[in-house]
């Protein structure tokens, strides 16, 4: 088996039988966790390629390149994995989670207010999986992913890098 190289974005394998690196995600479990975890269509990710560079990051590229590619950044980081839990990326929900039909919670104003603001809030009325959830805000009549939220004992949990919280 090959070493992963932390610097060099390495393309996923289409399946866990053409892995190479140990503990490299497969393409078809990146979409299969999407499709199961979120309720996305099969087709949501057509078009795509999917990279890992270090150990988990895993980014998410509109067009192909040859691999390995040696390059700063590549696309928009999209989910982390090698941890316990997989955990979407804000970016990767804001740019998927539209599509999405399952834990997506959909907050009012001054809920997504605080969430925006970083901060962790009663939500008892969830009645839906804990986990990452896809945090929702209904903008001008259509639901808008906003970002990701740990949704534990009753309690959502924000997950927006602290770079890009905002107060309003």
């Amino acid at each position: 088996m090959s070493e992963n190289r932390s610097h060099v974005f390495e393309r996923l394998p289409a399946t866990s039988g053409e892995r190479e690196v140990e503990g490299r995600p497969s393409r078809e479990a990146v979409v299969e966790f999407w499709i199961d975890r979120y309720g996305l269509p099969e087709d949501a990710f057509d078009g795509h390629t999917f990279w890992e560079k270090g150990a988990g990051k895993v980014w998410a590229f509109a067009a192909d390149l040859p691999a390995p590619a040696e390059v700063e950044a590549l696309g928009m980081t999209f989910l982390r994995t090698r941890q316990e839990h997989w955990k979407p990326t804000t970016d990767g929900v804001q740019r998927f989670g539209r599509e999405a039909t399952r834990n997506v919670v959909v907050l009012e104003e001054d809920e997504a207010r605080r969430f925006l603001a970083g901060e962790t809030q009663d939500l008892p009325r969830w009645d839906g999986d804990w986990g990452y959830l896809i945090v929702a805000h209904e903008i001008a009549g259509d639901r808008e992913p906003i970002g990701v939220g740990l949704y534990l004992y009753d309690e959502l949990r924000s997950q927006v890098p602290k770079g890009r919280r905002r107060e309003f």
